[in-house]
């Protein structure tokens, strides 16, 4: 993935892509949870996350305490000493890496996949129903996701094609 070219496309598409985000908020195609699936499936076969990790490099998840608690035990040490390790607690009270990019990132891949933060498990966030509801999600990933971008400038092809718009 080149991460330079993503990075231009996304700021090209980004202000029509939001718009069309914007617009879904209020126009929502009757076929829109089967549009979403199909072409979600679409994105996959082109999009291979081991070789991007940029939301890896560039976002943090929120850490629940199951979160917290999961990877310490995996980590062999405690959810005090792992906190007090790598995470720090925002104002609004949420648990958040202290650096950038994820410490646990290795090589485009997750040292601790089989445990890692709900959050990242639940990254795009593309199965989320019903997709309109979290737009604003989307909107702000367009330029952090690979998928994401090619997900939504899919589905705006494709709704545009298809459907009185």
């Amino acid at each position: 993935m080149d991460l330079i070219k993503f990075k231009r496309s996304a700021a090209r598409k980004k202000t029509k892509l939001k718009a069309f985000l914007t617009k879904l908020d209020d126009i929502v195609p009757e076929e829109m949870p089967r549009l979403v699936k199909e072409t979600d499936a679409e994105v996959w076969q082109e999009v291979d996350c081991t070789t991007c990790a940029n939301c890896c490099k560039t976002m943090t998840p929120t850490f629940s305490k199951a979160d917290i608690v999961r990877i310490a035990a995996f980590l062999e040490t405690t959810p005090e000493v792992f906190t007090k390790k790598w995470l720090y607690k925002e104002e609004a009270g949420d648990w958040v890496n202290k650096k950038q990019p994820c410490q646990f990132l290795k090589r485009n891949k997750c040292s601790i996949y089989e445990v890692r933060p709900k959050d990242c498990a639940e990254f795009p966030h593309h199965n989320k129903k019903p997709f309109d509801v979290y737009n604003d999600t989307f909107s702000n990933n367009l330029d952090k996701c690979p998928a994401t971008l090619l997900l939504v400038d899919k589905l705006k092809k494709r709704i545009e094609e298809e459907y009185v718009w």
